[in-house]
């Protein structure tokens, strides 16, 4: 059974139709890169499955393990095992990277039955995990984003997938804004976190992070609809012929 089934979505925001007939299917171990011209569509769909106010499904449907996923508040979504990464992570003044994503992660422990973790253990858990995605402990006990470089913010958002440990990993463009040794860096972090239970979709302008992360499946999104679904190869056809031939 797919962890993701999308059947026919369409979508508005701001009463403009962007999503015009989505369909996708994604399995437990694969990883999906959705690649699209500006304006295709990409955010919208990435946005719209994790609940983001203002992205309204006006048709179709959207499954996750099974269950409406429409019909869910974003917090329900977070706790049922998806996790959204931001295009461009926002600053929080006065709150603290760890304070922050402890907060979560025992919300989700709160929602499993298990007991919170106080922040003695919660620490320990934290400076591992920073250690594993290459950010070093200090950045954990600064402000959530602040005076963070490109490469920080995108590896603190790979910090809170780590320790939530989501099902599905929507990650809108983590490429952006990085040079090329922050991008090897970043990449090798999501390869990291993935395995085998769970998924991961990708969204990205660019082919050069599926150099790192090979793709199982790679869709082409235009003008709100998959035209093209095909292997790491087709990643390639964009880079060397552009959109323009999928319009």
């Amino acid at each position: 059974m797919s962890l993701l089934h999308i059947d026919n979505l369409h979508a508005s925001v701001d009463g403009k139709n962007i999503l015009k007939g989505v369909n996708l299917s994604i399995r437990r171990g694969e990883v999906h890169a959705i690649m699209g011209p500006n304006g295709s569509g990409k955010s919208t769909l990435a946005y719209l499955l994790a609940g983001k106010p203002g992205y309204k499904a006006t048709q179709g449907s959207v499954l996750f393990e099974g269950h409406d996923l429409l019909t869910l508040s974003p917090e329900k979504r977070a706790r049922m095992g998806m996790f959204l990464s931001f295009q461009h992570p926002v600053e929080i003044p006065g709150v603290r990277l760890d304070q922050f994503i402890r907060a979560g992660f025992n919300s989700l422990r709160q929602h499993r039955g298990e007991p919170e973790l106080d922040p003695l253990k919660f620490d320990r858990v934290i400076k591992k995990n920073a250690g594993m995605v290459g950010l070093h402990q200090s950045m954990t006990k600064r402000f959530v984003n602040m005076d963070f470089s490109g490469g920080e913010k995108k590896k603190s958002e790979l910090l809170q997938m780590s320790i939530m440990e989501p099902l599905l990993s929507i990650l809108d463009e983590p490429d952006s804004g990085l040079d090329v040794d922050a991008l090897r860096d970043v990449a090798n972090c999501i390869k990291q976190l993935h395995t085998f239970e769970n998924a991961v979709l990708l969204v990205t302008h660019y082919q050069r992070i599926l150099n790192y992360v090979v793709p199982d499946q790679v869709h082409i999104l235009v003008d709100g609809r998959i035209v093209r679904t095909g292997n790491k190869d087709l990643a390639h056809d964009v880079e060397a012929d552009g959109y323009d031939k999928y319009e």
